[in-house]
């Protein structure tokens, strides 16, 4: 059986795990999730307990959650070094400590503006607290990762690795939630324009958009949610 990566929609950090499967290059399935909608659902929770995405459904029908657990997976899965280096390397120490960085601190900088956009009738005054507390950790991150880029073509050298692919799901939330103009951080923009015109990137986006039969050749297809819920929840 291929893996089958469980991604959320809209705007999910998991556009990138797409992105990684396809730079990888080996088959592996998809499965769509609205994470407005059912995402929420009891039922869900049979695959991840917290109500989140992404999630991985391993060959032997394990369900892996947490995005650094799946990084971790697909690099375990890359003997050939296609997305990731040999763990002996300052290369491969690097990817770990920019993968940890944007997982944690950089993506939950976004936390305050997303728990905005999910209440439903928030108090005026909270959801301006929410707001600027946000924005401001939002820029205080981009402020951290910008020096750490340098002037390399992806965050690793010279091709995209499984730092790159966990980056592209989030650096797009900038955009998203109107923070500040891109050009604010030079190196952050060029490194986002070089995914956005990379092939996997693209295709990714359009998945996620909604056109399912977009051109992701080591796609074999899109598996429904329930599905998979009934085969591998817990």
């Amino acid at each position: 059986m291929e893996p089958i990566l469980v991604y959320g929609v809209p705007e999910g950090s998991s556009m990138g795990l797409i992105a990684a499967f396809e730079w990888l290059g080996e088959p592996y399935k998809l499965c769509r999730v609205d994470m407005l909608g059912e995402m929420r659902e009891p039922s869900y929770a049979r695959i991840n307990a917290r109500h989140e995405t992404p999630a991985l459904i391993t060959p032997e029908g394990r369900v892996i959650t947490e995005t650094m657990a799946i990084t971790a997976w697909l690099e375990a899965h890359d003997p050939a070094g296609k997305i990731s280096f040999d763990p002996r390397t300052a290369h491969a120490e690097r990817m770990h400590q920019l993968i940890g960085f944007i997982n944690t601190g950089f993506t939950g900088a976004f936390g305050p503006l997303w728990t905005v956009l999910e209440m439903d009738d928030p108090d005026p005054a909270y959801k301006q607290a929410l707001i600027k507390f946000g924005t401001s950790q939002v820029i205080e991150r981009h402020n951290k990762l910008e020096p750490m880029i340098g002037d390399a073509p992806y965050l690793c050298g010279d091709h995209p690795t499984l730092a790159d692919a966990a980056f592209a799901g989030v650096a797009r939330w900038l955009d998203f939630h109107q923070v500040a103009p891109r050009q604010r951080w030079p190196n952050i923009d060029r490194l986002r324009r070089a995914l956005e015109a990379n092939p996997a990137v693209r295709a990714a986006l359009t998945v996620e958009a909604g056109d399912t039969q977009a051109l992701c050749p080591a796609c074999k297809g899109h598996v429904v949610l329930a599905e998979v819920i009934d085969r591998f929840g817990r």
